[in-house]
């Protein structure tokens, strides 16, 4: 029983992380004429949410689980929800899609500690989603300074 729930926590955060690739690669380009020195950070975001995804579908094969390998309904919604939000913002395209990245980094570093502090993952899972869980502040945290120093130059 608990192998099926760490299989179902992981396959959470695997959802969650593609959902994190799609968001970023829908939003790639929206910033970088305004603010080229995000572009980088940005793509280092990307390959590492890559790697998280390699990561935790290789976690849910060795526990013989079925990586579920797609974004979640919950993540679509949101996307379509940006899109909406940004065709009516009253600020630049560029503060939203901050927002937007802000927040979404938020979301999952909350879904990735509801899933630590679920006691669900084997110590070995947990190791892998609290390195994670780092990756994951550290660049919330980037992008947080990066959005409230675009705020203040405005």
């Amino acid at each position: 029983m608990k192998t099926e729930q760490t299989i179902s926590v992981l396959n959470d955060l695997l959802q969650i992380t593609n959902d994190r690739i799609e968001g970023f690669e829908k939003v790639e380009g929206k910033i970088w004429e305004m603010y080229p020195d995000i572009k980088d950070e940005y793509d280092r975001m990307i390959s590492q949410s890559k790697i998280m995804k390699n990561e935790l579908m290789n976690l849910i094969i060795e526990k013989n689980g079925d990586p579920k390998d797609s974004a979640s309904l919950a993540g679509a919604v949101h996307r379509t929800w940006i899109d909406i939000k940004n065709s009516f913002t009253l600020g630049t395209i560029e503060e939203s899609t901050l927002e937007n990245v802000v927040f979404g980094e938020r979301a999952a570093i909350e879904a990735y500690q509801a899933a630590l502090d679920s006691g669900d993952l084997c110590e070995k899972s947990k190791k892998i989603v609290s390195e994670q869980l780092q990756k994951l502040k550290e660049s919330y945290h980037q992008f947080k300074k990066i959005e409230e120093y675009k705020k203040r130059e405005n």
